[in-house]
Formats: structure tokens, C-alpha cells, sequence
């Protein structure tokens, strides 16, 4: 049990480490080379499929009737959409911009969607997850809209006009992101039983969760290892998605503040998908700009675990006080 909670606690450090070390391990085994399409060509199916699954199960846990929306929704929308379409159209207005890595990398730690493990998180430090839940699904269908709206502009195909760049983009994102609300929503309406059976594994996304994570770390690894980009912009890539980290958990515990939910707030803004994002840098940008979302996997969860100590502290000191 003490191995099991070990692993648990520490999944995102375990996760990383295997990620960076199966990578190294399957490049440097000679008899595997043959297959090294094959295996490039299974993540690519397996990421998304894993993703699907986590929120899938995620929203299977979500009643209808405890989603809330209120004020602090919008204005963390208009945040993330805003900062993205600003920095898209950055792009295209100087689309030979020196610093356009960091600026890609920017705009993925900023549309990301809020994770699927941030309402857990939520709970434990006193705030309110059915809000933080709401806001999970409005930045996903948000977040399946803008990307087709800006990648084709950012990232133009030359064989591809907008129209068909936007159909390709969407057909990637939307089913990722929303048919798994509507896919659990339906299951509930049309096999209530089936239903109630899945929610109670509700808790496997948290696994499907580290899977997935170790995958993307290693892709990651991959695009640096293969990138001819300079150790300097990948360091700068670190500093962005620092930045963009503390910024979001700032501007989203403000923006809750003054309605007394700014847990609630900060978690939705700060805490990412960090697995979507890797995945959505190295499939719609620049392989390299997935590193800032790798990074941010790192920030967000230092700054989770600085608020829950912080959260055991004050528990531990109102128990003595009340003894």
C-alpha cells in the first residue's frame, strides 16, 4: 500500500522520468529500428484515443444538475481567448517574427483547457468543483472552436485552403475535446445502468491520465532530440510557460475574488491538460513548442503542491487551536 500511495503521489515525477527513459531505452535497442514507424504511427492513434477515455470518464462523474454558471465563467473565457487570438494574429501580421517559438509556445499554455484532475484539487484546498466543472466543459467547446479558427492563419498549408485546413483541424479537435461530454451525457439518458457502472471508475482517468503523460514526454523528448532549435529558445520555452503559469493562477484568483470563489477561479485558469497541450504542440505547431506545455506540467503541479501544504498547514494549526 505505502508503494502504491508513493506512486500516486508522485505519479507526474514518475510519469516524466519514464517518459525520457523508454525513449532513450527504444532508440538504443538496434533490432527495434524496423519498427519505429509502426510505433510512431500507434501513439499517434493512442494519445487521442487516451485522452477521449480520461475525459469520457471524467464527465461520466458529472451530474447535469450540479453544473452552475456564474460570473468569473466569463471573464476566464474572455482571458484565454482573447491572449490566444492576440498572439495568433501576432503571428500573422509578422509571420518571420524572430521569437515565434515562444510565441507559439505561449499560445498553448494559454488556450489549453482546464484538467480533468483540477476539481479534485479544487475540493481539497476549499473550493467549489461543480463551478470549476462548468468551466472545464465551456473552455473545452471554447477551446474546439478557436484552434481550427487559428491554426490554418498561423500555420498555413500551401496545399490546403482555409476552408479545408479548418475541416482538417476541427475534425482533430472537436471530437477530442466535446464528444466526450456529449458521449457521457447520452449514456446516461439512453443506459442509465451502464452509466452508474462506469462512473464507479470514474477514478481510471487518473491512470489513463499518467499513460498518456509518459507518452507525451516522450515524443517530447523526441522533437528535442531531432530539433535544430537552439538550447536558448528551449530554455526560453521554460520561461514562457513559467510566465504564462504564474499569470494565469493570479489573474484567475482575481478574477474570483470578489465573489468569494477565487479557489475555484485560480484551479480553473492555472491548472492544465498538460497532456492535451503536448499533444496539440506536436501535432498543430512546431514539434519543439510542446516543450512549454511539458513545462507547465511542472509549474502548475509546484504550485498545487505549495497550496496544499500551505492547505495541511492551516488545518493542522486550526485542529491544535481547537485542542
Amino acid at each position: 500500500m505505502n508503494f502504491l500511495r508513493f506512486c500516486k503521489n508522485w505519479t507526474l515525477p514518475i510519469a516524466m522520468v519514464m517518459g525520457v527513459i523508454l525513449y532513450f531505452v527504444y532508440v538504443n535497442i538496434p533490432f527495434l529500428v524496423p519498427t519505429k514507424p509502426f510505433v510512431s504511427r500507434a501513439i499517434d492513434i493512442v494519445q487521442p484515443v487516451l485522452i477521449f477515455l480520461m475525459l469520457f470518464l471524467t464527465f461520466c462523474k458529472i451530474s447535469l444538475h450540479d453544473l452552475k454558471l456564474c460570473a468569473w465563467h466569463l471573464r476566464l473565457l474572455l482571458i484565454q481567448g482573447i491572449s490566444f487570438v492576440v498572439l495568433g494574429l501576432l503571428l500573422v501580421i509578422f509571420p518571420d517574427f524572430p521569437a515565434r517559438i515562444l510565441v507559439e509556445g505561449a499560445m498553448i499554455c494559454l488556450i489549453c483547457p482546464t484538467a480533468t484532475a483540477a476539481a479534485v484539487v479544487t475540493r481539497k484546498l476549499g473550493g467549489d468543483a461543480a463551478h470549476l466543472t462548468t468551466y472545464t466543459i465551456l473552455i473545452n467547446i471554447l477551446t474546439a472552436i478557436l484552434v481550427p479558427l487559428m491554426l490554418p492563419l498561423v500555420h498555413p498549408h500551401p496545399e490546403l485552403n482555409f476552408g479545408s485546413s479548418f475541416t482538417l483541424i476541427l475534425g482533430k479537435v472537436f471530437p477530442l475535446l466535446l464528444c466526450p461530454f456529449l458521449a457521457a451525457i447520452l449514456l446516461r439518458v439512453l443506459l442509465p445502468k451502464v452509466h452508474a457502472k462506469v462512473a464507479q471508475y470514474h477514478e481510471l482517468s487518473f491512470y489513463l491520465w499518467a499513460v498518456a503523460l509518459t507518452l507525451a514526454i516522450g515524443v517530447t523528448v523526441k522533437s528535442i532530440v531531432h530539433s535544430d532549435v537552439s538550447f536558448w529558445y528551449q530554455a526560453g520555452l521554460g520561461v514562457i510557460s513559467l510566465v504564462c503559469c504564474a499569470a494565469q493562477f493570479y489573474f484567475g484568483k482575481k478574477a474570483g475574488r470578489q465573489y468569494g470563489d477565487s479557489i475555484s477561479s485560480g484551479q480553473a485558469l492555472g491548472q492544465k491538460n498538460t497532456v492535451f497541450a503536448i499533444w496539440m504542440g506536436y501535432t498543430f505547431f512546431t514539434p519543439v513548442t510542446a516543450v512549454a506545455a511539458g513545462f507547465y506540467s511542472v509549474w502548475h503541479n509546484v504550485v498545487n503542491s505549495y497550496q496544499l501544504y500551505l492547505q495541511w498547514k492551516a488545518e493542522g494549526t486550526s485542529d491544535a487551536l481547537k485542542n
